[in-house]
């Protein structure tokens, strides 16, 4: 699960993705709703964490353009208004859950998980692709009878192939998913990750293979399959 942080505190917003980190959940850190708005447009976010006092403008009026555009992100908001007044006006503009300053970050994590639960999202489902199942909440992978064992962003790396098996998923979108958009991290990382990830499933006996298409990405298909023979004949070229 990656979430979006929309905080103007900078060192709160530290402290609470370090707590986040802890319970696999990752993070990217905005100060304003125009910044805000930039990282939604870049990435599938799977929620966002949005204080209400930016400095650029009243986070309400971002979960109103959101929710008038159709998307359908879940939002909690986070806010020192602690009035009932303010938590049903946020709650009647679009978001999905409020949570008054000072809070536990404890009932925060479990507040997100309920929101990403919701029909419509992202999360909180079990995907399969051949001999192989992910739980998308637990990160839990299974290949046939056998639990895979692995790093955190193999299995995320894994996720995003599922989600899209038998269509090319390009480098920089994974590269995105792992370490999100201001990430100062090589490039080439995604290569590395890859190869483990291709070596562990074959390993394993997994029924679906990772194919490299030169100069865009990669694609998962079942091996065997006519999949598998396009994505070849791709990958020679």
């Amino acid at each position: 699960m990656r979430i979006l942080i929309a905080e103007d505190n900078t060192a709160f917003a530290q402290v609470l993705q370090g707590q986040l980190r802890k319970s696999a959940i990752a993070s990217d850190h905005v100060q304003t709703v125009k910044e805000a708005e930039q990282a939604i447009a870049s990435l599938p976010y799977s929620a966002v964490i949005l204080d209400l006092g930016l400095p650029d403008g009243d986070g309400l009026d971002l979960v109103r353009r959101l929710r008038q555009a159709g998307n359908a992100l879940p939002i909690l908001i986070i806010s020192a208004r602690h009035g009932l007044d303010d938590r049903v006006l946020g709650l009647r503009v679009g978001a999905d859950d409020y949570l008054a300053k000072p809070f536990s970050v404890d009932e925060l994590i479990a507040r997100l998980h309920a929101i990403t639960r919701r029909p419509g999202t992202m999360v909180g489902e079990v995907l399969h692709a051949g001999n192989v199942s992910l739980d998308t909440e637990s990160r839990q992978v299974n290949i046939g009878s056998h639990r895979f064992v692995g790093r955190l962003r193999e299995a995320l790396i894994l996720e995003v192939l599922m989600r899209h098996e038998g269509h090319v998923v390009r480098r920089g979108f994974l590269f995105d998913q792992l370490y999100g958009f201001d990430a100062k991290a090589d490039a080439n990382t995604v290569d590395v990750h890859i190869h483990r990830l291709r070596r562990q499933l074959s390993d394993m006996g997994a029924t679906v293979v990772i194919h490299t298409i030169r100069g865009v990405g990669f694609m998962l298909v079942g091996s065997g399959s006519g999949a598998e023979q396009v994505a070849s004949r791709i990958d020679k070229q």
